[in-house]
């Protein structure tokens, strides 16, 4: 029988989670979002590896500065400013690829006890997503319906993909290539640039500075494509600062705004004369 998911530290967007189990939700059905208002409201998602080269078209891909360090896709640049979703949760641009880690939700494989590496299936409860009528069956009879089974093997792609990302920020750490990231954008009429700190980014002279037999094994391994799909993304922020300025959601220009310690992303802040 299962046991309560764990609630004391849950990830971004989600406010509780409980796993899925036929007793609790044998009559219940899932339905698709329509829009998402969990996400109007952030500036940055997490990402994986496999989706730095694909993301890197549409987001700035950079890293948080915190202790469990990750790369996050930043879909604006201020804290509740999101450039590509209005106040509702509708997705102003259809052809914007999104990160999985939004299409994730409500759903996400937790550990139930902490003496067992077994990972369960869970749900936020109060995503709205559930209803005893309309929607997708969780259960076809005493066995999990197809839906559930491809929200299943969605979920076990990313923790997988989690994992990827976090083998591939350990290699970063040990090339010693990342510096801490600032941008300045100084808009048409404006005597100061707005500034944004407070994320990390690859060093590209240290980049160009490493051996033969370094960028030997990161292109044997993979990693070399996505240090550059990054590098590339980086172009975006000035296209973000764009789309907020027509949205409405310019930048704040009197507060020091702290910036990704831990996992939070990026913020920005006007200089002073």
């Amino acid at each position: 029988m299962a046991t309560e998911a764990p609630k004391s530290v849950l990830p971004v967007m989600y406010n509780d989670l409980e796993p899925i189990t036929k007793d609790k939700h044998g009559k219940m059905k899932v339905k698709t979002f329509d829009k998402m208002p969990f996400a109007a409201k952030m500036h940055a998602v997490p990402v994986t590896v496999e989706e730095i080269p694909l993301l890197q078209r549409h987001f700035p891909i950079v890293f948080t500065t915190g202790e469990n360090m990750l790369p996050i896709a930043l879909m604006g640049l201020n804290e509740g400013a999101n450039a590509f979703f209005d106040d509702e949760g509708n997705l102003v641009d259809n052809k914007v690829y999104l990160p999985a880690y939004l299409r994730r939700y409500p759903f996400m494989l937790a550990r139930l006890r902490k003496d067992s590496e077994e990972l369960s299936l869970c749900i936020d409860p109060t995503s709205g997503v559930l209803d005893e009528k309309e929607g997708d069956a969780l259960f076809d009879g005493d066995a999990p319906s197809q839906r559930t089974q491809d929200i299943l093997k969605f979920c076990e792609q990313f923790e997988t993909s989690a994992q990827r990302t976090g083998a591939f920020v350990e290699e970063l750490k040990k090339l010693d290539i990342l510096m801490d990231g600032e941008v300045a954008i100084q808009p048409d009429g404006m005597d100061k640039p707005y500034l944004y700190r407070g994320f990390k980014m690859i060093d590209e002279a240290k980049f160009r500075e490493l051996k033969g037999d370094q960028l030997r094994k990161m292109n044997q391994n993979g990693m070399l494509p996505i240090v550059i799909a990054h590098l590339f993304s980086l172009g975006q922020i000035r296209d973000i600062f764009a789309r907020q300025v027509r949205a409405g959601k310019g930048p704040v220009s009197v507060e020091e705004l702290e910036g990704t310690k831990g996992d939070k992303p990026a913020k920005g802040k006007k200089e002073k004369a």
